[in-house]
């Protein structure tokens, strides 16, 4: 017999979960348990890059458990150096170490910017710098690394050698800098702040940021995690500020729902030896056949064409929107198909509008307490998203 559904949770207690539960999907729709349909513009948090139940990524997974699914890194693996092929064919960087999440990516980001300080720098206490409102990860290096109090508080002491300046401000930057110009090693930044409300990086401000890194040899990390994997309308977000990092960590979408994350360098910034970082299962087959498969689907499909159209459809509905309920809206912003619809404070918030959209069969998240965050499958149709906001009206119309 299937197991029964159980009255009580033996879960630990650390999310705050909606009363829904999601039992099947196919492409950007999902049914929950009472079979209510929902327009799935979540994604598993910018995730299910190819949609839910995608059958090209079926046969291919089907395929893999077929043949093998896990070895050790202690030998070759041939889908994770395809995988390593394709991503530093499709990026700036030159070799790439393998994980399973994004916060792992940002640790072994971190890693490689201290090693990077004493080794190349002579540096015995490097310093990253980050930007106030990120988010870099739930692991205790990368949660300090965010630039949030809320995510420290009551995880004290956290690990030493980590400074802050506001996002977007080149001053800013240049105290930081200045008060830790002996130490610093490295700069971990988000093109687009993605949990600090969708706030898109400021091309002048990541050229200056570049210039600096340059001029003061800092490596210069672009947290990818939300971002990359085509999200942004161009394979990685750096490409919409027109610079080039040293070092890019990604997950999320990398897998379209299997877990696997990454850290990609240039040969520069490569100061790994065998033993400096591991990992059991980052880059295992089954996982680097996930990501092998999202990537040739982005290409085939030719979906960072279908971001940039769907995203400028999207913008254009978010903005009149903003327009017709001006009590309720202050803006949006993002770039492709990560947008942020601003919430005007005092009149609404964004988990109530997370709740009265879910009661129209359209699933949001926000990103942050006044910004509602839309990250759909890349694969969403125009008439999708256009049923996407209509639902969204139906949602503002029960808060009016």
């Amino acid at each position: 017999m299937p197991p029964q559904q159980p009255e009580s949770t033996a879960v630990m207690a650390t999310y705050g979960r909606f009363p829904l539960t999601l039992t099947k999907g196919h492409g950007v729709w999902v049914q929950d348990s009472e079979g209510r349909r929902f327009l799935d513009c979540v994604a598993g948090i910018a995730t299910c890059t190819l949609g839910h139940s995608n059958r090209r990524l079926q046969r291919a997974l089907n395929a893999q458990l077929g043949r093998i699914q896990h070895v050790s890194n202690l030998y070759r693996i041939p889908e994770q150096e395809l995988l390593a092929k394709w991503i530093s064919t499709n990026s700036c960087t030159d070799a790439v170490f393998f994980c399973n999440s994004g916060a792992e990516a940002n640790e072994a980001a971190i890693k490689l910017a201290r090693k990077y300080g004493h080794q190349k720098r002579q540096i015995s206490a490097p310093m990253i710098l980050s930007a106030r409102s990120s988010f870099h990860g739930r692991t205790l290096a990368a949660v300090t690394a965010t630039g949030q109090d809320k995510y420290h508080r009551g995880f004290e002491p956290l690990p030493a050698g980590f400074a802050y300046f506001n996002y977007n401000d080149l001053d800013s930057l240049r105290s930081c800098l200045s008060e830790h110009h002996s130490r610093a090693v490295a700069i971990l930044i988000e093109p687009l702040q993605g949990e600090g409300g969708i706030v898109p990086g400021n091309p002048e401000f990541f050229a200056a940021l570049r210039q600096l890194c340059d001029e003061q040899n800092l490596l210069l990390i672009s947290d990818e995690v939300q971002v990359g994997m085509g999200r942004s309308g161009s394979f990685w977000g750096y490409q919409q500020l027109g610079i080039e990092p040293d070092a890019i960590t990604m997950a999320k979408g990398l897998g379209g729902g299997i877990p696997i994350g990454a850290l990609a360098v240039k040969k520069s910034c490569a100061v790994f030896e065998p033993g400096d970082h591991a990992s059991t299962f980052g880059g295992n087959p089954f996982a680097c056949r996930a990501a092998l498969t999202v990537a040739e689907e982005l290409e085939r499909r030719q979906l960072l064409d279908n971001v940039q159209k769907r995203g400028e459809e999207l913008r254009n509905g978010l903005a009149q929107r903003v327009g017709q309920w001006p009590n309720l809206l202050e803006g949006e912003r993002g770039w492709g198909l990560i947008r942020g619809l601003l919430l005007r404070e005092g009149a609404l918030s964004a988990i109530d509008l997370v709740k009265a959209a879910m009661a129209e069969g359209l699933l949001l998240v926000p990103a942050g307490p006044q910004v509602v965050r839309f990250v759909p499958p890349l694969v969403i149709s125009r008439r999708e998203l256009r049923q996407a906001l209509q639902r969204l009206d139906r949602a503002l119309a029960r808060l009016s």
